[in-house]
Parts: structure tokens; sequence; C-alpha cells
């Protein structure tokens, strides 16, 4: 199985760098190639065994497995400006939220699926979000779903969920990282605890918190009924918490979505005309 990248940004470099480290692919059966080629040879650097490809073309003529790593603005230039080179025996995988699995379809005469990476895959850990195409052969879901394991743990998921998937398992890092962050700065300010052990204290508190919960000792829930012991100092900074952030993820979510709607919108434009005047 050779994999193909093209678009090397940071969830590109993630996806290459995660694969070869988890030794689900030998660093000689992955090419990648990027707008500004520089930053392909870059990831090249890191990994001296990885093939870059000057074009698109090449990158396609290689893979069996391609995975389309641009901003969704570029998707369609780039498939639509290449799909003479991508057979029906390949799979055209997408990483990114707004394009949908139905939309590249229409476009191509192959296999289609989307796998919606998360930071956390970095560490070979986190959740990735599969979705595939209606006319996705059952060799390459099982393919997929195989070599996402061996960076992630695959969670299959209805194109209706989308965007509240992706903002749990992929925005989540961040919206999570912004509130500890928070916590420490607060921390800081308001007491002789320096920035450094402030920060120690918080990384090594997620860190526990993750393994807990990994190790199914605790669900949310009860570990949140654990700590908050009755009449104690948790509880006090428990219902501060939920004075000010109750609703807080209801506005995040809907902000999420009314930007999520809008980007697919525009790309459904884009598809649109650009095919209508062809």
């Amino acid at each position: 199985m050779k994999l193909g990248f093209i678009g090397t940004g940071n969830m590109g470099s993630i996806l290459v760098s995660s694969f070869i480290e988890s030794s689900a692919v030998q660093p000689s059966r992955i090419m990648v190639t990027n707008r500004t080629l520089s930053k392909a040879e870059r990831l090249q650097s890191a990994h001296p065994k990885l093939r870059v490809g000057a074009t698109a073309e090449e990158v396609i003529r290689f893979a069996d497995i391609l995975f389309i790593c641009v901003k969704p603005h570029q998707f369609y230039d780039v498939l639509s400006e290449n799909k003479k080179f991508i057979s029906k025996h390949k799979l055209v995988v997408s990483i990114t939220s707004p394009i949908s699995c139905e939309q590249i379809e229409n476009l191509l005469d192959c296999s289609v699926a989307r796998a919606i990476p998360s930071i956390t895959n970095r560490a070979l850990s986190g959740t990735s979000l599969i979705t595939f195409g209606s006319k996705c052969h059952t060799e390459y879901k099982e393919k997929l779903l195989s070599l996402m394991s061996f960076i992630s743990k695959p969670v299959i998921i209805d194109e209706n969920v989308t965007r509240i998937s992706s903002d749990i398992a992929s925005c989540g890092p961040a919206f999570i990282g912004y509130l500890v962050q928070c916590f420490v700065d607060s921390s800081i300010k308001k007491t002789d605890l320096t920035k450094n052990q402030a920060t120690l204290l918080a990384s090594e508190m997620i860190i526990g918190m993750g393994k807990l919960l990994e190790n199914e000792v605790f669900s949310l829930p009860s570990l949140i009924e654990k700590v908050c012991v009755k009449g104690g100092i948790t509880g006090e900074g428990i219902r501060i918490l939920n004075e000010g952030a109750g609703d807080v993820f209801d506005k995040v979510i809907d902000r999420t979505h009314a930007k999520y709607h809008d980007e697919c919108e525009k790309i459904s434009e884009q598809f649109e005309v650009k095919e209508e005047l062809k």
C-alpha cells in the first residue's frame, strides 16, 4: 500500500509523521508534495526515506490511497485539474469537514472517504472521524480503518454530525487547552505560584486525568463527583464555574456551526459554478 499526500501543512505533516512513527507505513512508501515545495522537503529532512513529488500528478500516479490535505477553497481546483490521473482503482481521502464525500464522488470515479484527524493523533492517541462515500469499496474501507487505527481510535460518523464531532475531537484540544491556560494565568495573577510551577501542575493534571479516563477508573461524571466532596472547597469552585460557564459551550457550538455552514455554502457554490462553466 502506497500513500500520497497533497498538502503538507499542519495536519498533513501530522498524519505523515504519525504514520511513519507508528510503523503503519514505511517512509519509502509515502510520497508528498506541496504548493511551496520547500515545505515538503522540510518534512523529508525529518524522514529521509520519505519521497517528495514535484507535482500533484506525480504523487497521484504513485499512490494507492491519496490524502488531500489542502485548504477547503483549494480542493476543487486540485481535484479537477488532476482528475484525469485519478483512476477508479484509487482511494481519495479528504481530511476537511466542509467537503462532503458526495461532492468528491460527483467529481471523481473512484473510492472516496473522509478522515478528519486531531492534533492528538501526533501522540498516536485520540480519535479520527471517518465517513465513507456511497461508492467506497469494502477493501478500501478496511484499509483506511486499519491505517487510522495505528495513530488513533477511528470512529465512523454520519454526515449530519460531522461538525459537532469535529468540535469535540479536533477543536476540543484547543478549547480545553484554552480553559486550562486561563486557569494557569489566574493562578499566577492571584497567588505566588510561578508560571513554571503552575504550568507543570496543570499539565500533569491533564495527563493524569486522561489516564484515569483511558483506564476507565472513572467516567467524567464520576470523576467530578469523586473530587467534589460535599461541602468542600471543590464544590465552591464548581458553583462559580456553573455560574460563569454553564452555557458557554452552547454558544461555542452555535458559533462553530454557523461558521461551518457558511464554509459549506461557499464550497458548494464553488463546486457548482465551476462545474457549470465546464
